[in-house]
């Protein structure tokens, strides 16, 4: 298995360990992820979550060959695909849930991490959202909070030039709590998640409930409407040579549509 979890001291690590792949995640991958957070949140035992990837990787987004095989539908079919199921469980924890960022997190290991409480990435990381330069829209409430977070001219780089940035900068605009040393990062997220061992479980939940409440609704329908462009635009001629490009190693030709 590709995805190792554990709990320990109060704390579900949920650990993606596919490094010979650069932790490229599969459908198989995002139903483990799902069925740990739904196993952690229904846990008494456990009090926050930990997701953490490879040390100089922390996933370089979706395997393009078992994605393509096995894409995402459109309409309601799509919003259960296992990917939207993730989506949907990491959206629906109460518990805190921590990030430790290894490295590359590319696509959805960025997105994913707008949905994390804390989150510290080390000196290596580096992140980026480049669905529009692979003929796609982005996903995972992105085009919602990217921009609130940053403004849209500088959402705009992020997401439409689908620029990297570097972990100073993903603190600077809210993406991160703190930037650590490569070697570092997986500890103190740990620490940060074993704190809430010490906290009323309860009130800990309630006010993470409070926080989110606002724009909950919104959030779950902006996903909704990403979701079912993200499958139609799979299928698009654009994609499709993006994707051709990709397995050919060469530079995708747009210059056509």
């Amino acid at each position: 298995m590709s995805i190792k979890t554990a709990v320990l001291n109060g704390v579900a690590t949920i650990e993606i360990a596919r490094p010979e792949k650069k932790n490229a995640l599969t459908v198989a991958m995002y139903q483990a992820m799902t069925d740990a957070l739904v196993s952690a949140k229904a846990d008494n035992a456990v009090r926050a979550v930990l997701i953490t990837g490879q040390p100089g990787i922390f996933t370089s987004g979706n395997d393009i060959e078992d994605f393509m095989s096995r894409p995402p539908g459109q309409g309601s079919d799509g919003n259960d695909s296992p990917v939207f199921k993730f989506m949907r469980a990491l959206l629906d924890c109460d518990k805190p849930v921590v990030a430790a960022v290894t490295g590359g997190a590319i696509g959805i290991g960025t997105t994913l991490l707008l949905h994390c409480d804390f989150v510290y990435v080390s000196d290596e990381a580096r992140l980026a959202m480049p669905f529009v330069s692979l003929g796609l829209v982005p996903e995972f409430a992105s085009s919602l909070v990217v921009p609130q977070l940053m403004g849209h001219r500088r959402a705009a780089e992020k997401l439409l030039l689908g620029e990297a940035f570097t972990p100073e900068q993903a603190v600077e605009c809210g993406i991160a709590n703190a930037v650590l040393p490569a070697a570092e990062v997986v500890n103190h997220a740990r620490r940060i998640a074993e704190r809430f061992n010490q906290l009323p479980p309860g009130a800990v939940r309630e006010a993470k409930q409070l926080m989110h409440a606002p724009q909950r609704e919104l959030m779950l329908q902006v996903i909704r409407t990403e979701g079912e462009l993200f499958a139609k635009r799979l299928r698009s001629p654009e994609a499709m040579e993006a994707f051709q490009a990709f397995f050919q190693k060469r530079k995708p030709d747009f210059s056509k549509f």
